[in-house]
């Protein structure tokens, strides 16, 4: 049973007008909420304390949770590390001000919580090496975008490159503007979930591109515009069932997986709703827009040999 009848042909380059008009729209809101609000940056780029407790036995960290934030400690992040009896707690930075008593502060907001905690080691995080994480941050995603973009030149032609790399650019905007609107806490998780993000639009993109030169090879008296709405709707079933189990699942991890991995979730959700989006809508309409043709991917000596390969055949 098909998602999507082989048949299908919905003009989604038709539609693209409609595509721009969102997407403007969707960019101008996150590029002003992100020049506005900003990100709300977690401890690993703020700086902070971190924080290694040891329990007897399994360790509730909601009670974990409780027990600081009654003791006045804001927006702690509490998770298991290497096992079910041992917690790590961050704290923000401004609860590190006075670094020799924190760690008997902490142990002593704990003893309303769970019974048996010792305390392993405290460390801190200084803000010096979180302003270097943020800048390593954004080196890494703009060295990713720089690479797809020359693979995909080499693979294709500068024209689709352009638009995969508009369509990856929209991606990422698009998910930084939510945690910028949502002041959900961007950490080193969420930034690994954008370069994931990256590789799964790129993907989607990739199959969309793939079948467009496929296409241009078959549909010899076709218009630019139908072969590449016709790769778009070849691939639609494919792209609809990858997209939606992955949904699934973050679904699951978002609502299930607790606070620590509730950020990751998040950013990939929003990531391939996004590049789902982007692969149909915005990545195929660009290269057009350049006016890409079958001379594109095919030059002139090449179609003469493979015409002259099929007729030795």
């Amino acid at each position: 049973m098909r998602l999507i009848k082989s048949n299908t042909s919905i003009d989604f380059i038709g539609k693209g007008r409609y595509a721009v008009i969102i997407s403007a729209i969707v960019l101008l809101v996150s590029c002003v909420s992100l020049g506005i609000g900003k990100l709300s940056f977690g401890i690993d780029f703020t700086g902070g304390v971190v924080v290694h407790v040891q329990y007897p036995h399994e360790v509730n960290l909601n009670k974990v949770r409780s027990a600081l934030s009654a003791a006045g400690y804001d927006q702690p992040t509490v998770q298991h590390f290497g096992s079910a009896e041992t917690a790590l707690i961050r704290l923000p930075a401004s609860a590190g001000k006075k670094a020799a008593t924190v760690g008997d502060k902490v142990m002593n907001a704990l003893k309303s919580g769970p019974p048996g905690a010792s305390l392993q080691s405290v460390e801190f995080v200084g803000p010096q090496v979180g302003s270097e994480l943020v800048n390593k941050g954004a080196l890494a995603l703009l060295y990713t975008v720089i690479a797809i973009l020359i693979y995909v030149i080499f693979r294709f032609h500068w024209k689709l490159a352009a638009g995969a790399v508009a369509a990856l650019v929209h991606d990422i905007v698009v998910t930084l503007g939510v945690f910028s609107l949502t002041h959900m806490d961007f950490d080193l998780t969420v930034l690994a979930a954008l370069l994931a993000v990256l590789g799964y639009s790129l993907n989607d993109t990739i199959v969309v591109y793939d079948r467009i030169r496929e296409n241009f090879r078959r549909m010899r008296k076709a218009t630019p515009k139908e072969v590449a709405n016709a790769a778009i709707n070849q691939t639609l079933s494919r792209t609809l069932m990858t997209s939606g189990t992955t949904i699934m699942t973050l679904l699951a991890l978002f609502f299930l997986g607790g606070p620590v991995i509730h950020g990751f979730a998040a950013a990939l959700l929003v990531g391939i709703i996004t590049g789902t989006y982007s692969s149909i809508f915005v990545a195929s309409a660009l290269a057009l827009y350049f006016k890409l043709s079958a001379q594109d991917l095919f030059p002139p000596k090449e179609e003469d040999a493979a015409k002259a390969a099929k007729i030795t055949r």
